[in-house]
């Protein structure tokens, strides 16, 4: 089977139950590099056994560490993904498609199913929620941020239809733990850029944010699942604030 001419880069770490899946789903690219965060489990192993090109390197900064997978990838255009995720057949034509002619993009968008579980959250504002992840290595790169970096691209960005099948937690106690970690680091985040944040503030995004994802963005099609999400959405911007309150306070 012929390949297709993109480096897949995926950033890991004690991802030995996860990744043979995410590797086995990007088989028809020719490359695949695997940048790992310090793993003391078999996912050095698991990869090298794929054929991937295995690179190591201990997270500091999110966007950071992915501009670094990046760089280390030999062809043009690049996938980027999570250990957790999946490339549907769909999608995989769908790029081999487009990296052939790419019409002058330098990026394309890709929506992303994300489950908690089996379950697919499908409203609340989490589906399509397109992502740029499919891209010209030279025309891109991430904010060097520790949390939700923004993206910078030199050029335009098309959009693919087929999905990025994103197992995000097992159930809603680790989703919640991943919760916690990132409005930490939210909170640091706002703190380094000296950022201005007031408690009204703080509160009307918290009520703006339940009230978009439940009612505009069709949380409330998906029951109590939708609620929580909806919920947990909104929540993050006070958690963030707790934790930046505290980070002032000291």
């Amino acid at each position: 089977m012929e390949k297709a001419p993109v480096s897949i880069c995926i950033i890991a770490k004690n991802e030995e139950r996860r990744l043979p899946d995410c590797l086995a789903s990007v088989r028809w690219a020719d490359e695949v590099v695997v940048l790992d965060d310090d793993s003391v489990d078999k996912t050095i192993e698991v990869a090298k056994n794929f054929g991937a090109k295995v690179l190591s390197r201990k997270m500091d900064i999110e966007g950071r560490q992915r501009n670094f997978a990046y760089a280390g990838a030999r062809n043009a255009w690049v996938l980027s993904l999570d250990a957790d995720e999946r490339v549907t057949p769909e999608l995989a034509e769908q790029i081999k498609k487009a990296v052939q002619s790419p019409n002058g993009y330098a990026a394309f968008s890709i929506p992303i199913r994300t489950f908690i579980g089996s379950r697919w959250i499908s409203g609340a504002g989490y589906y399509p929620a397109p992502k740029v992840r499919l891209f010209l290595k030279d025309k891109f790169r991430y904010e060097e941020a520790g949390v939700h970096p923004r993206m910078l691209l030199d050029g335009k960005c098309g959009s693919l239809q087929g999905d990025i099948l994103h197992y995000s937690c097992r159930n809603f106690g680790e989703f919640l733990g991943k919760l916690n970690r990132e409005t930490a680091l939210e909170a640091e985040k706002w703190i380094e850029d000296g950022r201005k944040v007031s408690l009204a503030g703080i509160l009307r995004k918290t009520v703006d944010r339940f009230l978009k994802n439940y009612f505009l963005k069709g949380g409330w099609k998906d029951g109590f699942q939708g609620f929580l999400m909806s919920y947990f959405h909104s929540l993050y911007q006070l958690m963030s604030y707790a934790k930046y309150w505290e980070m002032k306070q000291k």
